[in-house]
């Protein structure tokens, strides 16, 4: 299908080729952080239910995910220019038949999604609490809300991803390592138990700056997993190997 682009708007492709998403350096862009979390989320039952992605952008954990699910994914995304944009990449990869765009606060998602109807919920919310005006200022409005608590908290994300989830079903978020305690301070006010997390370093001998969470709604307290560390650059800046796979696909099953 071919797809109007607007000015600023360019087409990326992953997944060898297969997948076609638009990005704009102006409004948004997906970065590593959503390709890690659509690789690490593992929907259950071949992914048969309903998943939901909140805080979608432009719609790019949707596309990276469809083909692990065989069942529905609604992207909800509060800001109406990416929601389009998603909107026009769902269509340029023929997946309308699987993927739902909602342009909606995520608090109003329950007029069109039963609660307690998903059985996966994914999240790349916005790393950033606002601790002053000045600091979100200094961005494009369209960024500023997506990395910046400015419409969706975490208390928001995880309470909303209990209300949407079935019992035992799981969220799976992606963050930064330098949130963990409130991250999971916050999962387990919403009753969702932390039961794997990974950590990914960008050079070996680096601290993280990105932690991967699966926690499952509840679930008991006991038994969580810390996963073998991801490194995603070589020394000399380059992605190692097991990034480029998943880029390309060649880690998932046909």
């Amino acid at each position: 299908m071919d797809v109007e682009l607007k000015p600023g708007e360019r087409i990326d492709m992953l997944y060898q080729d297969q997948v076609h998403i638009i990005q704009s350096k102006d409004v948004f862009s997906f970065s590593l952080d959503a390709v890690l979390l659509a690789n690490f989320a593992n929907p259950r039952k071949n992914g048969r239910g309903l998943t939901v992605d909140l805080g979608t952008g432009n719609g790019a954990i949707p596309l990276f995910m469809a083909h692990k699910v065989q069942g529905q994914i609604v992207g909800v995304e509060i800001q109406p220019e990416l929601a389009e944009m998603a909107r026009r990449s769902v269509a340029m990869n023929h997946l309308e038949d699987k993927i739902t765009i909602k342009n909606e606060d995520m608090r109003d998602i329950f007029n069109d999604i039963r609660p307690g109807s998903a059985d996966t919920v994914v999240s790349n919310p916005p790393y950033f609490a606002v601790d002053s005006e000045k600091t979100v200022m200094k961005e494009d409005e369209h960024y500023a809300i997506a990395r910046h608590e400015i419409k969706a908290d975490l208390t928001l994300v995880t309470k909303t991803a209990n209300k949407l989830l079935k019992n035992k079903a799981h969220l799976y978020m992606v963050h930064r390592p330098d949130r963990l305690f409130e991250i999971l301070d916050a999962l387990r006010a919403a009753h969702l138990s932390p039961k794997k997390l990974q950590f990914v370093y960008p050079k070996p001998n680096s601290e993280a700056n990105i932690v991967l969470i699966d926690a499952i709604k509840d679930g008991d307290g006991t038994g969580a997993r810390i996963l073998p560390p991801i490194i995603t650059h070589n020394p000399d800046g380059s992605y190692r190997q097991e990034i480029l796979d998943i880029y390309e696909g060649n880690n998932q099953d046909d």
